[in-house]
């Protein structure tokens, strides 16, 4: 195996190549010809594969909630609802049996036949456009779809957007292999189809738009996805929209803006920001917690459901989507918000932490949904309470608590997603509220700031410079200076040839990782082993094995390195040493290098 080498023609032809500009023309028409079509295809796919998992969904609430437990829980007003429903129930103590078959059920099918399928779906999604090329395997759409509808059909405490989006971005990956797509064509309509998705679940086209472009980054945007997600979450909210209706799901608000509440507002999106480093890191402890309990995968969503309806059992607002809770608190209709333990104030001021409690024990667990829309009951949960106390301190300026209700959607999950310009187009689409765009824009700035780095989509990265799809945008002189001898050499996990595909699939699920290289008794590398070819496998890891194409030694240069990856499509390439495997380089090593030799240079240029 020799390490990937350029001369200088060919860097020079990497570096200068223009083409002619009647060329670059030509190619920029034909660009936006072929997105325009590809987006109306994607949208299709979105619009039915919206209405398929929301017919669905009702489907298992009739069976789980409806026949086994008498229950009926309010519903938002797009969706018929009514603001005088409140929460009725036959056999309450039913509750928690109903979450824990769910999660019964959720855990067999999932980790049955797609193991991947488990947890909130955009996260998946956003993983596959950074690291997988795009590629969906094809029977994971199905598998979220039943196995989400299954999770919070019964109960569970998640949302219908992360099963949305992973369904209309598998069917958009299979669409791209269908037609021998390019791997960066794949990606785009894999993001195209989690903003088609999401907008018309929530009926929020322009949301779902902007939500493509930035839910796949911390602080950037991928400005080549908007094009063709604007025409896909148009085309989808049109064919969801013509069969549901499209009354905003939480009906519209006509309330006026009032600036003088402006301070306010700033106190919200902090009590916000907050709260939403408590959802994320609540979250992952208990997902985190969940992967290193050394039982079954099968009993996990058992056990997640179980808690979630135990939780339901005081506060029934928890169960399912709470949608229809979101209307309520709008409105302030307090005497519906009802517990069989908990008194009123006491009931209002828990109601966001045990939503918190009852979808990470949901969705941490291994049961399949998404966190987005529990991230916004969270913040009209938390939005309620902090308008009834402005309300209380200054009556005169704070009539009613419905616009903090509002803003605090937004600026809780604008946050906690990393995605405050497509969340907070969404909550206004969701409730007719433009005239509050002012105070949404003021609260998730600040939310937006406070929350720091948390996130709670784990596969984001912080630019396009550290994704593995713009892997070639870095500076090639650069990165032909750095050895990779000044990098730090990731030395985690590895798999012995002899290892079980079991224990191997474990390792790169509990780590994310979608590949691992493979080393002999020696200590020699083998080859690498990649999570999709081993998934539903058996036998030892060495049947697998992919022999390795290239690697490099400590004496090479990043740009070798960035070469192989770049070629192989991974995030990470083996260093070898006398044939042994001295560590794995990673393109976040190679970054802070390339980051810490550019601060260096720009430091000595502006010395006098």
């Amino acid at each position: 195996m020799n390490i990937i080498k350029s001369n200088d023609e060919e860097l020079n032809a990497l570096v200068d190549l223009k083409p002619p500009k009647v060329w670059r023309t030509a190619w920029i028409s034909n660009y936006y010809v072929k997105w325009f079509i590809l987006g109306a295809v994607i949208g299709v796919v979105a619009g039915i594969s919206a209405l398929a998992f929301y017919f669905t969904l009702k489907l298992m609430e009739h069976l789980f909630l409806g026949l086994i437990v008498g229950v009926s829980v309010p519903e938002p007003i797009g969706e018929g609802g009514s603001l005088a429903s409140g929460f009725r129930v036959v056999n309450y103590w039913l509750i928690p049996v109903s979450t824990t078959l769910g999660g019964l059920l959720s855990g067999l099918i999932v980790y049955t036949w797609a193991p991947e399928a488990e947890g909130h779906g955009t996260d998946a999604a956003i993983n596959a456009y950074h690291r997988l090329q795009g590629k969906i395997r094809r029977r994971i759409p199905l598998i979220k779809l039943v196995a989400s509808a299954i999770t919070i059909g019964s109960g569970g405490s998640a949302g219908r957007e992360g099963p949305t989006a992973q369904l209309s971005a598998g069917i958009a990956s299979a669409i791209a292999d269908l037609l021998r797509l390019s791997p960066d064509d794949r990606r785009r309509a894999v993001a195209v189809g989690i903003g088609a998705g999401v907008g018309s679940i929530f009926k929020a086209p322009i949301g779902g738009a902007i939500l493509a472009a930035e839910v796949l980054y911390m602080r950037d945007i991928e400005s080549e996805v908007l094009f063709p997600a604007l025409v896909a979450s148009a085309v989808g909210y049109s064919i969801f929209g013509s069969i549901v209706g499209f009354t905003p799901i939480f009906g519209y608000y006509t309330g006026i803006f009032n600036p003088a509440r402006l301070s306010l507002y700033v106190v919200l999106g902090i009590i916000d920001g907050l709260f939403a480093v408590l959802y994320v890191k609540t979250f992952y402890a208990i997902h985190d917690s969940f992967k290193k309990w050394r039982i079954s995968n099968y009993a996990k969503p058992v056990v997640g459901g179980l808690l979630a309806g135990l939780i339901g059992l005081m506060a029934p607002e928890v169960l399912g989507t709470s949608y229809g809770w979101v209307n309520l608190a709008e409105f302030e209709k307090l005497s519906l918000f009802t517990s069989p333990v908990l008194p009123p104030i006491v009931l209002l001021v828990a109601l966001p932490f045990l939503k918190v409690l009852a979808t990470s024990f949901t969705i941490g667990s291994g049961g399949s949904g998404g966190v987005f829309a529990p991230g916004i009951v969270i913040g009209a949960l938390v939005g309620l309470d902090m308008g009834l106390l402005f309300h209380y301190l200054l009556p005169s300026l704070v009539p009613d608590a419905a616009p903090f209700v509002i803003v605090s959607m937004l600026a809780l999950f604008g946050a906690a997603a990393k995605a405050p310009l497509a969340v907070m187009f969404m909550v206004v689409e969701m409730t007719g509220s433009y005239q509050l765009l002012p105070a949404a824009m003021i609260a998730v700035a600040t939310a937006y700031l406070v929350s720091g780095n948390n996130t709670i989509y784990r596969a984001q990265v912080p630019t396009r410079r550290d994704s593995p799809a713009h892997v070639g945008e870095y500076s090639v002189p650069v990165l032909m200076e750095i050895k990779v001898s000044d990098c730090e050499l990731n030395k985690g996990p590895v798999v012995k040839i002899d290892e079980s595909v079991n224990n191997a699939v474990n390792v790169m699920l509990q780590h994310r990782y979608t590949s691992l290289p493979v080393v002999n008794h020696d200590g020699n590398l083998v080859g690498v082993v990649h999570l999709l070819d081993v998934l539903g496998k058996r036998g030892a890891i060495g049947m697998y094995v992919k022999a390795v194409g290239s690697y490099v030694q400590p004496d090479s240069t990043l740009y070798d390195a960035w070469e192989v990856m770049s070629r192989e499509g991974t995030t990470w390439v083996p260093v070898v040493k006398s044939g042994k495997l001295i560590g794995v380089l990673t393109m976040e090593s190679m970054r802070r290098a390339y980051d810490l030799r550019i601060s260096s240079a720009k430091s000595t240029s502006n010395k006098p």
